[in-house]
Formats: structure tokens, sequence, C-alpha cells
């Protein structure tokens, strides 16, 4: 690494990731885990980790004390280029919280878009020959398993400190855990949009879903919800559609589902980009009223949509937890604190939506997107 700290600090950058500080994984073992590839957040993190993270990152910044003889170096690599904001907010976020920390930067971007995944394995492999440019590397794959030999290189490289963007699923087979995965839990937002549609809509439903690409992401955004909702509620699902989170893909699942299929009442949709273009079709078609329509995430655009009455309900994250605890990670490791870290973050959720008043959602809307600011970014 690049950047000498002189404060007299341990110099414990070299650590190994926060997980393995604590043990071998799994910490501990859930019921289910036999029957996945993968780990689930209370499997990974020793008990207190997320709630001192989510408190520190609520809170004001508490600045930097140490010095650092030169601006930490930090490559972006993720899809960046599509319709959702959540990656530019979070950037925004990330460096805003680094500058009230005192803490000095420089970022490289390396951006694609979500079904661009040999690209991003381009760019992956490009920081990982050029170490020693970076002191940190930020990943936010375009899908958690196609990408899982880039997420193992890199954080398996000693020449930075790896931390992985938007999934929260640690891959048991990785040989080189990421130091932090910073993500909002899409099984626990699944669950909270499938109680708030039970409790507004009721049983006996008939829909339809514009899926992302399949993969852990949308078997949890998509596949959560449906078992949920079809167990709780008796709902049937008349289609579904993988759009590959593209607003196109929205919009000609959306076109097909209402040509097809026009006994569904409800389109779910698994990211912004497919809302967005599912919108698009409603409007296009005349029948915006006819149908109502889910988007995920409680980004700008879905905010808007709700308040023009296109788009009816959102499960919300507080989005800008994850690039602010990723600054906060950045310290503790400066600090030698990297043991204290969990090995999952984990953002809130809650459920935005049209019957709210503005007031309300403008609330949420703030304390969501407090560093990235209100409203929809510009492109």
């Amino acid at each position: 690494m690049k950047y000498l700290m002189t404060t007299g600090l341990v110099a414990s950058l070299a650590l190994a990731g926060s997980a393995f500080a604590d043990g071998h994984l799994p910490l501990k073992e859930l019921p289910d885990i036999a029957d996945r590839n993968y780990w689930v957040p209370d499997e990974v993190n020793a008990e207190g980790k997320l709630e001192a993270l989510q408190s520190v990152v609520g809170a004001a910044a508490e600045p930097y004390a140490g010095t650092l003889e030169n601006p930490l170096q930090i490559a972006l690599i993720y899809p960046s280029a599509d319709t959702s904001d959540f990656w530019a907010r979070n950037y925004l976020a990330l460096t805003k919280r680094l500058e009230e920390l005192g803490i000095a930067f420089e970022t490289t971007e390396f951006a694609s878009r979500q079904i661009e995944h040999s690209l991003q394995a381009t760019y992956a492999n490009q920081v990982a020959q050029d170490a020693d440019l970076y002191d940190y590397v930020i990943f936010g794959p375009s899908e958690l398993e196609i990408q899982a030999d880039n997420i193992d290189k890199l954080s398996g490289n000693d020449g930075f400190t790896t931390y992985v963007w938007a999934f929260h699923t640690p891959l048991k087979d990785l040989e080189n855990q990421p130091d932090v995965w910073f993500d909002f839990s899409s099984a626990a937002g699944a669950l909270v949009m499938c109680d708030y549609m039970l409790d507004r809509l009721g049983e006996g439903k008939t829909m339809a879903l514009n899926r992302g690409i399949p993969g852990i992401t949308d078997n949890q955004r998509s596949g959560d919800f449906k078992t949920c909702i079809e167990e709780k509620g008796g709902w049937t699902t008349a289609y579904e559609h993988y759009g590959e989170y593209q607003r196109e893909g929205g919009f000609e699942g959306t076109s097909l589902i209402l040509q097809a299929y026009p006994e569904a009442e409800i389109i779910h949709n698994a990211n912004t980009a497919m809302a967005m273009g599912s919108v698009e079709a409603q409007i296009a078609m005349g029948k915006e009223k006819d149908v109502f329509s889910t988007g995920w995430g409680g980004t700008g655009l879905e905010l808007e949509a709700i308040r023009r009455g296109e788009l009816n309900a959102t499960p919300m994250r507080m989005g800008d937890d994850v690039g602010a605890a990723t600054a906060e990670a950045i310290r503790a490791d400066l600090e030698g604190r990297a043991d204290e870290l969990p090995l999952v973050f984990l953002g809130r959720i809650t459920v935005a939506h049209d019957q709210m008043s503005v007031e309300d959602i403008d609330a949420l809307e703030q304390e969501a997107f407090r560093f990235s600011g209100v409203g929809a970014l510009s492109r």
C-alpha cells in the first residue's frame, strides 16, 4: 500500500478480512445452511459488529486523527452505466463521508452495464495487474456467481483492501473473502414487500414478474417474494419475464404481459431500470391505471414515479448507508481496527408507496439520501 500513517497507530492494514479475524467461517449455522452455496449475514457476522457499524453510519462523522502521506487511491468497478442510481448515490455517499472524516482520496471508476460481464472481468484483471496503483478496490459485481472468480482474485491480492457492493451472501467456495460486503438484504426486502402487498391488496390476486438475471439477487428479490406471497396469500403467477435488469427488458416484458396475460393485476419489477421500462409500457398502452406496479430500491427515479402516480410501491433502501459505511470501514482500517468490522454490512429497508403523503415521502428521501441529495440524479 502506498499510504503511510504517521500517528504511531498500529500498522495492521495488512490484516486479513474481518471474518478471518473472528475465526473460520461460518461462525454459526442456520438450519438451511446445507442447502445453500453461500452464507447469510447471521452466519458470518460476530455478534454486535453489524449494529456497531450501523450506529456509526447513522451518527455524525468523527474526523480521522491520522495523517496520510498521499491521498488514498480507490478503484471502483461497478455497473454504474445502468439506469439505477444506486451506484452513483453510494459513490457520492462514500466520497462525502470521506471528506467529512478528513481522509484525502482520489478515485478511478471502471463503469459498465449490468449485462456486460466480460467487460467487468477485463476491468478486474486490469486492476489486479495494477495493484500497486490502488489502496482500496470497491467491486460491484454484475452478478455474484458470474463474477465469483474475479471477487476471489481481487480479494486475494495483497496490494489493496477489497470491498464488495450490492451483495450480502458470501459464497462458500471463495478461497479469499473480501474484507467487507456492503448491501441491503434483498431477501429481507422481499419479505417486507410481501407483507405490505398482502396488507394492502389482500389474498387471491394474479401477478406477473419482470425478473432480472438468474442468480442470487433475483432469487431473493423475485423468488422469495413470489414464494412468500403465493404461500401466505394464495396469489397466482401468470407469467415470469427475465428482463436482465434493463429498462428495455421491463418495457418488453410488460408489453407482453399486458397483451397476453390481461388477468395479471400486479407487475412486480426486480430493479429500478425494469420498473421504469414497465411504467413506460403501461403509459404507451394506456394501462397505467389498470395495473399495480412495484419497483425495487426506492431510488430517486422510483420516488418521482410514485409522486406522479405511475408507480405504486417499492421496497426502499436507506440508500446512502452503503457508501457511508464503506467510508467508515476505510477509516477503521486506517486506524488498525479492521477486526471490529462485520463481514457483511446491511442497510435498512422500508416500503415507500403512493398512499403516503408527500411530506412522508420527502422525509424518507431526506434520510435515505442525506449525502447524495434528494431527487433524481442528472446523468
